[in-house]
């Protein structure tokens, strides 16, 4: 057996460390045992490697980051194919030659080997490994369930209107796609959840859960981010990236993707929606690209998306649906939209010019009001109004106030909303 060497493992402990992210670093540093507080928190990313192997020696070091890895979790094959090399070396060695070396450093945990193997019950089996070999009857993967599909029908040759849909579930080690069947599954499944998935079948591209199968709910899976984004996009693939000119000559049915510029934020509404009894919330703003502009529609639950979203915010939105209405296109957000902010505005401090009145509750006015050379509407709270513009707050306040507009305020706005407000004559 060839012995470790210190050079090549501080290079690829170097290159693990800087593949964590900052949260991750820093849970790896609060779980480094008897590491001296001091050093934890004045030591920087780039030289950590060169303390953890003087602290602990080179072969300490690497059971410690073994366990340390786990625990994070760190168990995608990214870290685990630098990392696993170093510990079958170590764990190779005659068990005395492990001890006297145990016994010149730290102690560290040791995992259960009656009934689990790398962290895990003997029947678990990790997403990872589930991808790169069969799955047998006597296992089982444990996951979180990051998203799921809506219930699809389909026909065999004894019944129609069977029922199915998809799972993108992940672990600390991968993602995989489960298709499962039937309408019971459906409603006992639940989105950001973890369950303990066995006796699947593996038919060609898919692993299934059918009757035969086992599904039960478990604590939860901590999952790292890459893989709960990637479950996503098994489920729903996040659609291409297209020009806002390209959009409006795209067919109606067409989902895309979209970068570009807020312009003008609307207020959020209620919308009566076909099929549906109650009223439904809707949010316009509009999105500029080089010379071209498009309105957009947010709906329902996306509107919880665009609500701190501010004039000069570049986006990018995903799987969006062109609708063309009287010749004009425009976008609207699906059950699957999700807003990026690219680049912040935050808030801004600015001068506007009040012209108009569109809504005045004494809760809540909406002004028409000039900024940036544009027409806009923005909302304000009714007291912070009547506070600066000193006048009461009473039923039909609106009519008095529209005797004097125009009128100029200093403001800082958020999204659509007037957080702050000033009048200049009395600043």
């Amino acid at each position: 057996m060839s012995e470790i060497s210190e050079e090549d493992w501080k290079r690829d402990l170097t290159i693990i460390l800087e593949d964590l992210t900052s949260a991750q670093y820093e849970k790896m540093k609060e779980r480094l045992t008897d590491f001296p507080e001091v050093q934890k928190a004045g030591r920087s990313r780039e030289k950590m490697p060169g303390k953890i192997i003087q602290l602990y020696g080179t072969e300490k070091s690497i059971l410690e980051m073994e366990r340390v890895m786990q625990e994070i979790p760190r168990m995608d094959n990214r870290i685990q194919k630098l990392l696993k090399p170093y510990v079958e070396k170590v764990r190779s060695k005659p068990e005395k030659q492990q001890d006297d070396q145990l016994e010149r450093s730290q102690p560290v945990k040791k995992l259960k080997t009656r009934d689990s193997q790398d962290g895990k019950a003997l029947w678990e089996k990790s997403i990872f490994d589930l991808k790169s070999s069969e799955i047998l009857e006597t296992e089982a993967i444990v996951g979180k369930v990051v998203k799921k599909s809506k219930l699809l029908t389909y026909d065999t040759k004894i019944k129609k209107g069977k029922f199915c849909f998809y799972l993108g579930v992940a672990d600390e080690t991968a993602s995989v796609k489960l298709m499962v069947y039937g309408k019971d599954l459906h409603r006992r499944i639940k989105e950001g959840s973890s369950y303990i998935f066995r006796e699947l079948i593996q038919d060609g591209k898919y692993v299934k859960v059918n009757a035969s199968s086992s599904v039960s709910e478990t604590k939860p899976v901590n999952v790292p981010e890459e893989f709960e984004r990637e479950a996503e996009r098994l489920v729903y693939p996040e659609s291409p990236l297209t020009s806002i000119k390209d959009i409006k000559s795209s067919p109606p049915q067409t989902h895309v993707s979209v970068e570009g510029t807020v312009t003008e934020i609307y207020p959020v509404q209620k919308e009566k929606v076909e099929h549906k009894e109650k009223m439904t919330n809707q949010q316009r703003f509009k999105l500029s690209q080089e010379a071209e502009e498009i309105s957009v529609t947010m709906w329902d639950e996306a509107t919880k998306q665009s609500k701190d979203l501010s004039v000069g915010d570049v986006l990018l939105l995903t799987n969006m649906k062109p609708n063309e209405y009287c010749g004009k296109v425009s976008l609207n957000s699906t059950k699957f939209t999700k807003i990026n902010k690219v680049q912040s505005v935050g808030i801004r401090k600015v001068t506007l010019k009040i012209r108009g009145i569109k809504k005045a509750t004494l809760k809540e006015t909406q002004l028409e009001v000039e900024l940036d050379t544009k027409l806009q509407t923005l909302c304000v709270a009714s007291r912070l109004l009547a506070k600066t513009l000193d006048f009461q707050l009473k039923k039909g306040f609106g009519d008095d106030l529209l005797k004097r507009i125009p009128l100029s305020v200093e403001a800082e706005i958020q999204g659509n909303r007037i957080i702050k407000m000033a009048d200049p004559e009395n600043i």
